[in-house]
């Protein structure tokens, strides 16, 4: 019975979390125009506190992971949550926006602690026949704060954009005592085990290099000198990493994991579900902002029926793959979220909103119908002593695909913006059609649904492709249990 508690009670913990890391950055998008104009920030410095977080957590992740197969979860997840709250406050109290983007950096070690471990944490506390149900159960709650956090930012910057970073303080507080309290470490830790430094170094600067072209080639130009050198670097290094890792005892990163049928086209899958949506709601705020001129608050709580439709559907989906498995309900989720786009990519000028949300409801759906069973699918199929880093590829993979979406999308419709009034979409400071060729934006987002409906639908072969789980493994282990 006391195991029984237990799972639920670091569910409460990781859930916690989420809520935390999720609300953070949907808020602080709000405020952002707000920001630009009392701390004097460029452009260009905006523009890295809103991306500068996502970039670090898919950077960091994957080598937090595999330090967390090793050390244990509760130190570094705790670690995180304090991490994360002081930077909170840190952010608030900033006077300048170099200070803030600082700051919004060290946040995103803190958020990289918490996401690279909660994932673990959960599959550590639950059997596998539940496991699909309660990362249904976090997958609701991170759609909970994507819906709360455009409004609450909307509430919260009229008390000033500082409030937007001090109300993550007593739920960091709260959120840092109760998982020091009440998680355990339950999986057995390895001994006498080395950290890849050399591996790791390496992967950081290759990452680094990639994520930082992909950001400045969509808004400099592909063939800037700085952005095809980076390229290049990252190319040799991401490669110099697999050479690395395919010889050494104690890698970061396994290969082997990747030589698992299950695992492989479960991340395949993953990777280009987030080219496929990871732009859609920086095309949406743009469409809402710049060619139906609606306030960016407004813009922002526009998107809710994305999320809600995943919320509602998620811990559905998480209980039917416990029952049923999560190839066919992963690929069928990908399959509708195709649906959705392929009703974007007749987007006009004028579309009513009945048509817009009813393609956000059926894109949030097969997102809700893919992402927990994918997931239950990944930390099913691997051993305790490798949860760590399979979830901590898991989320790189799928913030690179988020990366390079909104890089590809602003590339295409740039043609049919001005660089000015680009920037000022992207950070929400502009509403209206002035500085947009109206005809080439729509065309542009037009292009740019249709690539990401392309990559749903290749996402969703891939899932399919991965063949059925291994029933005699969950056996083996209940016999062993």
């Amino acid at each position: 019975m006391k195991k029984d508690n237990y799972k639920w009670i670091a569910l409460s913990c990781t859930t916690i979390g989420a809520l935390l890391s999720v609300m953070s950055g949907s808020t602080l998008m709000i405020a952002l125009p707000i920001i630009m104009k009392d701390v004097n920030a460029g452009m260009g410095i905006v523009t890295w506190i809103l991306m500068g977080y996502m970039l670090v957590l898919t950077i960091l992740v994957p080598s937090i992971g595999r330090v967390a197969d090793m050390v244990g979860r509760k130190k570094l997840y705790v670690s995180g949550f304090a991490v994360f709250t002081v930077a909170s406050l840190l952010c608030g109290l900033s006077q300048n926006g170099v200070m803030l983007l600082v700051f919004r950096l060290i946040q995103g070690v803190g958020g990289s602690l918490m996401v690279a471990n909660s994932t673990a944490i959960v599959t550590d506390a639950f059997p596998k026949k539940e496991l699909g149900r309660a990362l249904g159960i976090n997958s609701m709650i991170i759609s909970v704060a994507s819906v709360i956090g455009p409004i609450l930012g909307g509430f919260l910057v009229n008390f000033g954009w500082r409030s937007i970073f001090y109300i993550n303080i007593p739920i960091g507080i709260v959120g840092t005592l109760w998982a020091a309290v009440q998680l355990k470490e339950v999986s057995n830790l390895p001994e006498k085990q080395r950290f890849d430094f050399k591996g790791t170094i390496v992967f950081t600067l290759g990452m680094l290099s990639l994520l930082i072209a992909l950001t400045l080639g969509s808004f400099s130009g592909w063939l800037n000198v700085n952005v095809i050198v980076l390229i290049v670097a990252a190319i040799i290094l991401i490669a110099l990493f697999v050479n690395i890792e395919s010889k050494i005892k104690y890698p970061m990163l396994d290969m082997r994991l990747f030589k698992n049928r299950i695992l492989a086209f479960a991340y395949a899958s993953n990777f280009f579900n987030g080219i496929a949506r990871g732009a859609v709601t920086f095309l949406l705020v743009f469409y809402f902002q710049g060619i139906k001129g609606i306030d960016p608050i407004i813009a922002g709580m526009l998107l809710t029926p994305l999320a809600i439709s995943m919320m509602l559907i998620s811990p559905i989906s998480g209980i039917l793959s416990d029952k049923y498995g999560s190839r066919t309900l992963s690929s069928v989720g990908l399959g509708i979220s195709a649906l959705g786009l392929l009703g974007f990519m007749f987007i006009k000028e004028n579309s009513s909103m009945t048509s817009l949300v009813i393609s956000m409801l059926v894109m949030g759906l097969g997102s809700g119908l893919f992402f927990s069973p994918n997931t239950n699918s990944i930390m099913g199929s691997v051993p305790a002593d490798k949860r760590g880093v399979a979830a901590g590829v898991r989320t790189m993979l799928n913030n690179a695909g988020t990366v390079l979406s909104i890089a590809l999308s602003m590339a295409i419709i740039a043609s049919s913006v001005s660089p000015e009034a680009m920037q000022a979409l992207f950070v929400g400071t502009q509403v209206g059609a002035e500085g947009i060729a109206i005809g080439k934006f729509i065309g542009g987002l037009r292009l740019a649904f249709t690539i990401s409906f392309i990559f749903s639908v290749i996402a969703a072969i891939l899932s399919y492709l991965r063949g059925p789980e291994v029933e005699w493994e969950e056996n083996v282990e209940e016999s062993a249990a």
